[in-house]
């Protein structure tokens, strides 16, 4: 089906049509508003699965949002958080609850405030805003978007790979960031910024996994360590603690993932080689004065046995060999040969195993993509470009970027909402 009228109605229509480009967490959200509002509205989505980036947040469970104040939000983004203000303001995360369970998909808050579908299923989100999209009158176009059109400095139409062409006065740059290209974000809403004239920020990798220089043995490839606490350490701050965190992590060949080496991630604005380590607390529970009682008192109830079987009791048995190699004690040890200073460097290891950070993985395997369109050419209070009459932007192709916990999808919410109410 093509949407370019010929008739003189069609075209008056035409010039009250909004089109949404990308039909992800942002644009749908923003479809939604649109039509609702009485507006013609038509998302332009080129893969055949919508939201197919949402399936997969939370582990495929969907963190929806934070049940958390406007405030908490913006202090949750660390790259420009007070440009979503406005946003917050048009939607926020109580709007965010309040819409999906008066759709028909109940909600819970776990953790952290972090609140996810009570089925634990990520399909039940996308399933909400597909149905809402089409219950408020927005129409779901699937096809790829080759160019948009600006005359006289305003938005008149986007161009279609097969040279078709929609009209439009109004139109919303929703494309997401370049994060997770196998769910369709592959940079385009930059290159259609670019040509409006807009500035980039150099994009980069937020909320992704870390690269060390010490490397995990094969046995703790994939390892959920849990319940462990981190320090990201600056050495061009003196050292200085720059970010920690509780939770869980995962060690690779490469280096550190999970959920609070992400959002370490996003602390690391200048990577350099060597500039940040991360110091890991595997017994954070227990103090050094505590934890020597206890692996003192495993030490005496195993008295003939050999150093091996007491770190077993303390962690994962595949983490044990590589733990053993990062303290330099012998695995075959006798208990009964272990100094007082092996005992304290044990402690030591526990308490601060250190990796050294070489890079970022990846931006392909980033949750989000930090920078992109430049928040000073957009005006905050309705998400239209100060450049082009009729632009707008939304999520996560504007540089601001959040710390996991739901920060990120309500982002793309707000400033969805914001758009398609402006």
């Amino acid at each position: 089906m093509m949407y370019t009228e010929t008739t003189e109605r069609m075209k008056q229509l035409s010039s009250e049509r909004t089109v949404i480009i990308g039909a992800g967490a942002a644009g749908m959200m923003a479809g939604i508003f649109s039509a609702q509002s009485g507006k013609e509205t038509i998302i332009i989505e080129k893969n055949k699965r919508p939201g197919r980036k949402l399936y997969i947040t939370g582990k495929g469970r969907c963190n929806v949002c934070n049940n958390c104040d406007e405030k908490t939000v913006i202090a949750n983004a660390p790259t420009n958080g007070r440009f979503l203000f406005s946003a917050l303001n048009a939607f926020s995360p109580e709007d965010t609850i309040r819409f999906f369970e008066k759709h028909g998909c109940p909600l819970k808050t776990e953790r952290g405030n972090r609140v996810f579908p009570v089925s634990d299923k990520a399909g039940d989100i996308v399933d909400t805003l597909l149905y809402t999209v089409k219950d408020s009158g927005c129409k779901m176009k699937n096809a790829v978007v080759e160019d948009i059109i600006i005359e006289e400095n305003k938005i008149t139409g986007v161009v279609l790979s097969d040279k078709s062409v929609i009209e439009c006065n109004k139109l919303i740059v929703a494309t997401g960031g370049k994060s997770y290209p196998l769910t369709g974000s592959t940079g385009d809403g930059y290159r259609f910024s670019e040509k409006a004239g807009h500035t980039i920020i150099p994009l980069r990798p937020s909320l992704v996994p870390i690269e060390t220089a010490e490397h995990t043995g094969y046995d703790s490839e994939g390892l959920l360590l849990k319940n462990v606490s981190v320090r990201l350490i600056d050495s061009f701050k003196n050292n200085k603690c720059i970010y920690n965190d509780f939770g869980e992590l995962e060690l690779h060949r490469y280096g550190l993932s999970g959920a609070i080496i992400r959002s370490a991630s996003a602390h690391m604005k200048n990577m350099e080689s060597g500039r940040y380590k991360i110091e890991i607390d595997l017994k954070p529970a227990l103090d050094e004065k505590t934890l020597d009682a206890r692996l003192l008192r495993e030490i005496n109830n195993n008295h003939t046995g050999i150093y091996a079987d007491v770190i077993s009791t303390l962690l994962p048995r595949a983490f044990v060999s590589d733990f053993i190699q990062i303290s330099g004690i012998p695995d075959n040890r006798r208990n009964s040969e272990i100094t007082k200073e092996e005992r304290r460097r044990i402690i030591e290891t526990l308490k601060g195993y250190e990796r050294t950070v070489t890079g970022f993985r990846p931006i392909e395997e980033a949750i989000v993509t930090s920078g992109g369109i430049s928040v000073k050419e957009i005006d905050p209070k309705t998400m239209q470009s100060k450049l082009i009459n009729g632009l707008y932007f939304a999520g996560e192709v504007i540089d601001v970027d959040c710390y996991t916990g739901g920060f990120n999808l309500q982002t793309a919410f707000s400033t969805g909402v914001l758009a398609a109410i402006s």
